[in-house]
């Protein structure tokens, strides 16, 4: 069973997500940042981007594997924009209307495509929040334009993971390999990936053909690109570890049922960061915090960044 485009709930939200951004006071843009890549973002209006005397700080948020990233940070944007930051959310590169013909698949590609982005825009100094996925793109921004990022929060994002982690996810995910997992193809998929990632159980009651709307709209596109990008991750393709502390403040955010990235990964990940980093625990939140716990992780990332 499915659902007709104009009878989709996923198309409804979705313009209702729209509807929200804007009248945050963003705009939706896109912009080529090279000969092969163009990146769709919402940003604020295009004479904006270069005003010398907004003294707003510059918040970039660089989103999860899943849906775009107006599905994913819609609380962080009407809380933050447009009176608090200068807010960028862009797709990164095979999410959304974000595409390339480069052949690289990795996150370290992401954050070049990233960095480009807002030195095209012609941002100088921005503050990166990643969450997941896009915590490999903020860490790897972090590490090779420290002259450019300020701040970094990284959100449920294991970039500590060693094999053995992503051998245990399949586990309990009950998957033979982790596009199963974070890219579903069927209901029964999209319910178990929910059902790790959120702590909400009345999702996991909803029928079939809600899922497969959701599936339909927000999972098929660019679907080959996607899992090249799952396989072409950096971390966690042995057993060591290839990070290092970084130079910049780091706020480091998780919720205590994670089920994607489990919370002992985050106390770790604290421990290998050093003293610049500091690690805030959500009680009774999984994998999207800042969807599932919104007031409080603004609030604390508020703190982190602003110092009130």
């Amino acid at each position: 069973m499915s659902l007709s485009s104009y009878l989709s709930p996923t198309r409804l939200l979705e313009g209702y997500l729209r509807r929200c951004l804007t009248s945050a006071g963003l705009t939706s843009q896109t912009l080529s940042i090279d000969s092969e890549t163009t990146i769709h973002f919402w940003g604020p209006p295009p004479l904006d981007h270069r005003s010398d005397d907004d003294e707003r700080p510059v918040m970039l948020l660089l989103h999860g594997f899943g849906p775009s990233s107006m599905w994913q940070w819609r609380r962080q944007i009407q809380a933050f924009s447009p009176s608090v930051f200068r807010l960028y959310s862009p797709d990164l590169v095979f999410f959304g209307d974000s595409t390339s013909s480069s052949t690289n698949r990795t996150e370290v590609f992401q954050a070049e495509c990233m960095a480009k982005l807002m030195e095209k825009i012609g941002v100088e100094k921005y503050n990166v929040v990643g969450t997941s996925y896009g915590g490999f793109v903020a860490y790897h921004m972090a590490k090779m334009w420290p002259e450019k990022v300020e701040k970094v929060v990284i959100a449920s994002s294991g970039i500590n993971m060693r094999k053995c982690d992503s051998e245990s996810l399949l586990q309990r995910s009950n998957c033979e390999c982790i596009e199963k997992v974070m890219l579903p193809s069927t209901a029964t998929e999209l319910r178990t990936l929910m059902a790790l990632a959120s702590s909400w159980r009345l999702v996991r009651m909803f029928p079939d053909a809600l899922w497969n709307d959701v599936i339909n709209n927000l999972y098929k596109k660019n679907r080959k690109e996607k899992i090249e990008l799952l396989k072409g991750v950096t971390f966690g393709r042995n057993e060591n570890l290839n990070i290092d502390p970084l130079s910049q403040e780091v706020l480091i955010v998780w919720g205590d049922k994670d089920q994607i990235f489990p919370v002992k990964m985050a106390y770790e990940l604290k421990e290998i960061l050093g003293e610049k980093a500091k690690l805030e625990i959500i009680d009774n939140t999984s994998h999207v915090p800042q969807i599932e716990c919104a007031q409080e992780f603004n609030n604390i990332v508020l703190k982190f960044l602003k110092g009130s």
